[in-house]
């Protein structure tokens, strides 16, 4: 009995600790998608503009990295392309999605 105990114990202990990323980038990639992010965008090359792993080099080891990003993505500022044009950045309305997105950028 002690035994099954020990065993019951250890498998919710790992799947409390298992992080839900899988779940959360699932949900990042839906949002990328429903957003037309991908058409500027992609996790590792640059296309009109930049790459999420550039994005998350960028604001590395930065306590508001977070906040910055989620006042870039609800103001819908203009931004200059790497080929050199302006448009305005699309604006995300669904808060709790886009902090959710912010966290799967930023561990890029």
């Amino acid at each position: 009995m002690k035994v099954l105990t020990l065993i019951s114990t250890a498998i919710a202990a790992a799947a409390f600790a298992m992080p839900a990323a899988a779940q959360d980038a699932d949900a990042a990639q839906k949002l990328l998608k429903a957003e037309n992010c991908t058409k500027c965008h992609s996790v590792d090359k640059s296309k009109k503009g930049p790459a999420y792993q550039k994005v998350a080099a960028k604001y590395k080891g930065k306590a508001d990295a977070e906040a910055k990003l989620t006042e870039f993505l609800t103001k819908s500022p203009k931004v200059k392309l790497d080929d050199g044009s302006e448009e305005e950045h699309k604006a995300i309305k669904d808060q709790k999605a886009m902090a959710n997105l912010i966290k799967w950028v930023l561990a890029q």
